[in-house]
């Protein structure tokens, strides 16, 4: 069970179930009226702390800098909603109804309230005394209530603590899309230009002379003959040859942006009222 020492390392600490998952971060804890000890704890779950569920404290646990409680963290999240904002207290059907929630016999809840810190009976505990509403205690930051009850000295306590609430923002990093590479295959026409060449037959004459006479009367005088050349012309020819041209690949790069994000916070407020009484009327007046 944990102490009243140990309060100052629960609030503001992250709670656990029995499995190691994160349930949230610990904001309240109530103590019963009649026995002061601590009997609830209420975590802030959900994105920014935006819910708040109660379980109980009785069988939880400080390991290190966590709170370990032993229920599951839907069971935690699935809690009954309760109104912690009259006064600062649960009444006692709320509280009935969180103990059937997980499974505590309200009658042993009776028996251990109806006994004080070092063992002995309480006189003059009820039922509905046990049962009543438990008084919350937390740190700056949280929202508070008081217990305007007397301390195991026997010292009446008259003074109130004032608190408010403080907005604290966090970030959360979550999936925001994927981005992939795809190779694929396209056809293109391209276009290009290259110089080709052909033979052309050309005629050329020339007269007998001196150095070509022998070999102009080398024949017969009068014969028929042909004479053959091969024509060649050039035509292109396409061939592809694949070659590597760059290398691609993805990295991320983050961004920091300003957003702004708002909340609202409560405060508590005190105020003085005095009341004067004289022989024509009563004068009151507030500070």
């Amino acid at each position: 069970m944990i102490t009243r020492e140990e309060i100052a390392n629960v609030l503001d600490h992250p709670v656990y179930d029995g499995d190691g998952n994160k349930i949230g971060d610990a904001k309240h804890v109530f103590f019963d009226d009649m026995t002061g000890r601590p009997e609830w704890v209420s975590v802030k779950t959900g994105m920014f702390g935006s819910n708040e569920s109660f379980v109980p404290i009785r069988d939880a646990s400080l390991v290190q800098d966590r709170l370990e409680v032993p229920y599951r963290k839907d069971q935690v999240k699935d809690a009954p909603n309760v109104d912690v904002d009259a006064g600062g207290h649960l009444s006692e059907t709320e509280e009935h109804r969180l103990y059937d929630y997980y499974g505590i016999n309200w009658d042993s809840v009776l028996s251990e309230a109806e006994r004080t810190d070092d063992g002995r009976w309480a006189a003059g505990t009820g039922t509905a005394g046990a049962a009543g509403a438990a008084g919350m205690a937390g740190t700056a930051g949280g929202t508070t209530g008081y217990q305007d009850a007397q301390d195991r000295t026997g010292t009446r306590d008259d003074a109130m603590t004032r608190s408010e609430e403080q907005m604290h923002v966090g970030v959360e990093r979550r999936e925001s899309g994927r981005a992939r590479l795809r190779k694929y295959v396209v056809t293109e026409e391209v276009q290009q230009t290259v110089p080709v060449s052909h033979e052309e037959v050309r005629v050329e004459r020339e007269p007998i002379t001196d150095a070509n006479r022998d070999q102009a009367l080398s024949g017969p005088e009068i014969s028929e003959d042909e004479h053959e050349v091969t024509l060649h012309e050039e035509r292109p020819v396409v061939d592809t040859e694949t070659v590597p041209v760059e290398r691609v690949r993805m990295t991320t790069e983050e961004r920091t942006e300003n957003e702004t994000v708002r909340g609202q916070v409560r405060k508590e407020r005190i105020e003085a009222e005095t009341e004067a009484t004289t022989d024509d009327d009563t004068r009151r007046g507030r500070q």
